[in-house]
């Protein structure tokens, strides 16, 4: 489990960095603002543990940038600054905690896990999986046996739908009202469209199909040969 720790303190960040390697943690260390913001939006990590005065780029910087580019890995703060407009500052940039020195090193290591377990928890929640069908939510991916699936926003929303809902007949106008967020013109055959591009694309090749057509009711997603 990677974590990055930005924190210009040698002393202090080489503390904390064996520390959280005798925990079992992988540490990768930067010792200013500029570098750790490098790091985290170049890098995968579970956790971010951030200073707030930093060289160069300040950890609130920091945080506002990760934020701005979208990028959810779980940060804790660990400062000096302890007031309660510090942590108010922290939290309303996005910080998912913090943690003011001096401090306790067991209960650094408590909120590291904590944090760590709630974020192994959210990416285990964004994988929907049905027979060997596989569609990750939070990276947007799909893959059938393993092989990766390219779909179109629209298609993707429309397999997340079935998926969330396997075995259940969805009528057209269930699918365009939660796809297309639009009222339901009977008229239109939009629905009919899109679910035949996305069974070219799910069960094309495959002897086991996984998109079927209902007569008179809609579309459902089940296991059948």
């Amino acid at each position: 489990m990677k974590l990055l720790l930005v924190e210009d303190e040698p002393k202090v960040s080489a503390f904390i960095k064996r520390g959280l390697e005798e925990e079992g943690f992988e540490v990768e260390v930067a010792y200013d603002g500029r570098f750790g913001l490098q790091l985290a939006l170049s890098h995968s990590y579970e956790l971010i543990i951030l200073d707030v005065i930093l060289p160069h780029h300040s950890g609130l910087e920091v945080l506002e940038a990760l934020r701005k580019h979208d990028q959810q890995t779980p940060v804790l703060m660990l400062t000096a600054l302890g007031t309660t407009q510090d942590k108010l500052q922290g939290f309303g940039g996005g910080a998912d905690d913090y943690l003011v020195k001096p401090f306790d090193f067991p209960e650094l290591v408590a909120r590291v896990r904590a944090l760590t377990r709630r974020r192994g928890q959210q990416v285990k929640s964004s994988l929907l999986t049905f027979a060997d069908l596989t569609l990750d939510t939070a990276a947007k991916t799909v893959s059938r046996n393993g092989q990766q699936i390219k779909l179109t926003a629209r298609e993707f929303g429309l397999l997340e739908l079935f998926m969330r809902h396997p075995g259940r007949v969805l009528s057209r106008a269930e699918i365009a009202s939660d796809v297309w967020e639009e009222s339901f013109d009977a008229g239109s055959n939009v629905v009919d469209v899109y679910v035949n591009y996305l069974r070219n694309k799910v069960d094309k090749g495959y002897s086991q199909k996984l998109l079927h057509t209902v007569v008179g009711m809609g579309y459902v997603l089940r296991a059948q040969e």
